[in-house]
């Protein structure tokens, strides 16, 4: 019967996996379609709705398709009070879990993850601080850009 199961439940899962995903891509698409600035200048009004609501709601439904299933406990800290948000450890995909249920905020992220296919157009939309390994000034750049992010009151997301 468990083989069955996963017979018939691993292609579902995969398939529906697919569908969110391009679907995701969709709405990364439409959001920073002919925005100016690339990631210098804050998405504002329906672009950032449409991140903030359709791809939190999009991530929410990949884990259940997953099987995780998040239950939040407590009052998430709004933009005012914590603009920046640490998570730890900051190395696996749980990373998008709290991002979803945070409203999609900014996110810290390696440069070259910007160019993956998909994903990189969702990674973008979420207007990331990007970190590069090569450059020696990096480190201080992207501390730079976060705290610039965090003392802007509220034009900004959140960082995570």
């Amino acid at each position: 019967q468990t083989v069955l199961q996963g017979i018939i439940l691993l292609p579902v899962r995969a398939i529906c996996i697919a569908f969110i995903l391009l679907l995701a891509w969709l709405f990364a698409s439409i959001a920073t379609f002919r925005h100016p600035g690339k990631g210098s200048v804050p998405l504002k009004g329906w672009r950032r709705r449409m991140i903030q609501t359709t791809l939190s709601c999009l991530t929410r439904t990949l884990f259940f398709v997953m099987g995780f299933q998040v239950k939040v406990k407590g009052k998430i800290a709004s933009l005012r009070e914590a603009p920046i948000f640490v998570a730890a450890p900051h190395s696996s995909f749980f990373d998008a879990i709290i991002s979803a249920l945070t409203g999609m905020p900014s996110i810290v992220s390696r440069a070259e993850n910007l160019s993956t296919p998909v994903f990189g157009t969702i990674l973008s939309s979420l207007q990331p601080v990007a970190v590069s390994r090569q450059d020696p000034d990096s480190r201080k750049n992207t501390v730079t850009e976060i705290t610039k992010r965090a003392l802007s009151r509220g034009q900004w997301p959140q960082v995570i």
